[in-house]
């Protein structure tokens, strides 16, 4: 089973695959933000432009429900171009989009920091966690830890691997892999017991200097909280190739209602 299925023009049902750790009905924006990359990739493509930058603002938990996904032109340019995109579900706007392609072009490559470690051997401890039990986004997913554990709080190192198409008869792509997978952050780095508190992000930003290449994806998360229900998690992405790029979540942090 893919976590959608095609429905019409733009329109897509979710599957159990696409479920969240906080409330069964709702949906991890993982795969919501890679089904807007997979839409914007079907929005006024032009050879040379890739996607380098996406920023998702969540109104509201999306429900695991049909989905409308309208996309549009914001800015058309020879060398970058601003796109659109907006989730609704009966008619209710549920997260809205915003991303840059920009010119690929001959440049001079940069260090990019170390490489990844390699993919670790799965492990017990993985199964024992809540990434894998409980709700259907953490089981599509093979997690694999470097550092940190799924089972107490502090910063990660985690690689991931789609083990679902993300829409039914279509490849997934390495982007959509990366989409699905980056908005984990503050779930494998988290910084309070998910048992007593929500730490909801309100959005994701995901900036990237090269295209991922690969199947697996990794990243390496910290998530800070402040004093007055406000936190931010800070990942950087990575390839089997090595770094391509950071993504940001800004958190709403609050006890769980008894």
């Amino acid at each position: 089973m893919a976590m959608y299925s095609r429905t019409g023009e733009g329109r897509y049902r979710a599957s159990e695959h696409t479920q969240g750790p906080w409330d069964p009905g709702s949906q991890h924006m993982g795969p919501v933000t890679a089904l807007i990359v997979h839409e914007l990739a079907r929005t006024a493509p032009r050879p040379g432009l890739q996607l380098s930058r996406l920023v998702v603002d969540v109104f509201a938990p999306v429900p695991v429900a049909e989905l409308r996904i309208e996309t549009g032109v914001a800015r058309d340019g020879k060398r970058v171009q601003c796109l659109s995109a907006s989730v609704s579900s009966g008619g209710r706007e549920f997260a809205r989009a915003s991303a840059w392609r920009i010119r690929e072009a001959g440049t001079p490559a940069t260090p990019a920091g170390k490489p990844p470690a390699p993919v670790p051997p799965p492990s017990q401890e993985h199964a024992r966690s809540w990434l894998t039990s409980g709700f259907g986004y953490g089981r599509a997913l093979d997690w694999r830890f470097v550092t940190g554990s799924p089972l107490a709080p502090g910063p990660a190192t985690v690689w991931g691997r789609v083990g679902v198409p993300l829409v039914e008869g279509e490849e997934i792509t390495p982007l959509e892999r990366l989409a699905v997978f980056a908005d984990s952050g503050n779930g494998i780095s988290l910084a309070i017991d998910f048992a007593t508190h929500l730490f909801v992000n309100v959005d994701l930003t995901i900036s990237l200097f090269r295209s991922p290449e690969t199947e697996w994806i990794c990243m390496e998360s910290a998530t800070v909280l402040g004093p007055a229900g406000r936190g931010l998690t800070r990942s950087t992405l990575y390839d089997e190739n090595g770094e391509v790029g950071t993504a940001t979540q800004t958190l709403f942090v609050a006890p769980r209602e008894p």
